[in-house]
């Protein structure tokens, strides 16, 4: 009887943030089970991050991952069996503070894609938009957030100077910073909802909390550095749903990133 309790509590989650989102007709699909990794596999080939990570289930049904083995530096992403092009997607992710995570859309088996930032770490970013793949990336991070004091879960906004030479439209809209800091729970669990729309080149909507963070276009961003010809070639217009663990030696050893209520809905 438990067991089949677990099974079914994602399914109710489902529905109610497909209420909370306002789409009540539109059909929810939980991508976790509670209970194992079924529907999820680790990127088949070695990527930027490593191989893939680790990756396993809480004995209360929440997903977790950490570099493999923990503090080797062997990062990586989980990828859903699944691939999505357009889809709308929400889930609950608690990060430890350190880890840089990340959830990917569009992704491949080398762990390359689009990816929405969860670097829970000084200068970290939740919410903004990353072009990451083997060959080619492109960060459209506007500005970034530090602890004041490594004791305390308080943070405050921190620049990041790749900015300073931004024209007017790397965004269509994205939230400031102090909207940012109301909206984010540290030390706690924490919504992010995506939508990714339009076609190869995808337009992304994020929000924190129901807070909404940022609205990208790739098809008609300004940023200096972003190249369409090569992001087009480099993404594909549909893949997996992945979650990342960062290769390098900043991730140590014990810290992880959890994750629950993982729920998705396909766009025609």
């Amino acid at each position: 009887m438990n067991s089949f309790l677990i099974f079914l509590l994602p399914a109710v989650v489902c529905a109610q943030d497909a209420a909370a989102g306002r789409t009540t007709d539109d059909k929810w699909t939980p991508l976790f089970n509670g209970s194992n990794l079924t529907g999820w596999h680790r990127q088949n080939e070695r990527g930027q991050h490593g191989t893939g990570g680790h990756w396993g289930v809480t004995e209360n049904g929440v997903l977790f991952g950490e570099q493999g083995p923990p503090g080797s530096g062997n990062g990586g992403l989980l990828l859903t069996d699944e691939t999505f092009s357009a889809f709308e997607l929400t889930l609950q992710m608690r990060p430890d503070w350190g880890p840089d995570s990340g959830v990917f859309i569009r992704t491949d088996e080398r762990g390359g894609g689009w990816q929405i930032y969860v670097d829970h770490h000084d200068i970290g970013n939740v919410g903004h938009i990353r072009l990451e793949t083997k060959t080619y990336s492109v960060p459209f991070r506007p500005w970034g957030f530090s602890r004041i004091d490594p004791t305390s879960p308080e943070l405050t906004m921190a620049v990041d100077t790749r900015t300073k030479n931004w024209p007017p439209g790397v965004y269509e809209s994205t939230c400031t910073q102090q909207q940012w800091l109301t909206a984010w729970r540290p030390d706690d669990w924490n919504q992010l909802r995506i939508r990714c729309t339009a076609g190869h080149l995808p337009v992304i909507e994020t929000w924190i909390n129901d807070v909404k963070v940022c609205r990208f276009n790739a098809a008609t961003t300004t940023h200096p550095q972003f190249d369409r010809d090569m992001a087009f070639m480099a993404v594909s217009p549909a893949g997996s749903i992945g979650l990342q663990v960062h290769g390098g030696t900043n991730w140590k050893s014990g810290e992880r990133v959890y994750w629950k209520d993982l729920c998705i809905r396909r766009i025609d």
